[in-house]
């Protein structure tokens, strides 16, 4: 059978969605993973990226039922939730290529200054203190404020600020890929919605 029919459509709806499940079994495995090996100390952090796996298995899930059982009323919110989420994924997916180098440091800073676990398990990691400038009054996490001298010691700022641009790219180009992947299974179930299953009654599907 040629693809682009009945079968083929199908197959190719429920492999993605399978795609889907494996990718979000594998965020909720890396953020139990982070969290269990003290790699990330932020609840905040490891709840979102749970909840962000949780709701992308179940997305995956509605779209695999609906694909197996060819049932029109899932395909239906499938369709609708998974245009919802490329939108925004594709708008996130843009804003981190277009961002630059002065509202990236901006950013940095407003997402450094909302969260005191954020800051250790950063401080911890890449071995420096502070944002902007190093307070030998204050606590910090890294293995170089404890030695001698402690002005051995990197502000955050400089060693995150080398990366960002690398990490953002990355991230908006994941983002990207998975939106097109997105909208191919909208076209996927929209059409699989409107095609006749052959084995069933032709009156079955009015």
């Amino acid at each position: 059978m040629v693809c682009g029919g009945f079968v083929c459509t199908k197959n190719s709806l429920c492999a993605l969605n399978i795609l889907y499940v494996l990718v979000s079994l594998l965020l909720v495995g890396a953020a139990a993973w982070g969290k269990w090996f003290g790699l990330v100390s932020s609840i905040r952090v490891v709840a979102v990226v749970i909840g962000v796996g949780i709701f992308l298995f179940l997305v995956a899930f509605i779209g695999l039922c609906g694909a197996l059982r060819h049932h029109q009323v899932l395909l239906f919110f499938y369709v609708i939730i998974l245009f919802v989420v490329f939108v925004l994924q594709l708008s996130v997916s843009c804003a981190c290529l277009a961002l630059n180098k002065d509202q990236q440091n901006h950013l940095l800073e407003v997402g450094w200054n909302r969260s005191e676990s954020t800051q250790r398990d950063v401080e911890k990691t890449l071995n420096c203190c502070g944002f902007s400038y190093v307070s030998y009054n204050a606590s910090c996490a890294a293995s170089c404020f404890n030695h001698m001298p402690p002005l051995s010691c990197n502000t955050c700022a400089a060693i995150i600020e080398a990366y960002a641009g690398e990490v953002l790219r990355f991230v908006g180009g994941i983002g990207l890929f998975f939106s097109f992947t997105e909208i191919l299974g909208v076209w996927l179930a929209h059409r699989y919605r409107n095609i006749k299953d052959p084995r069933s009654n032709p009156g079955a599907f009015l």
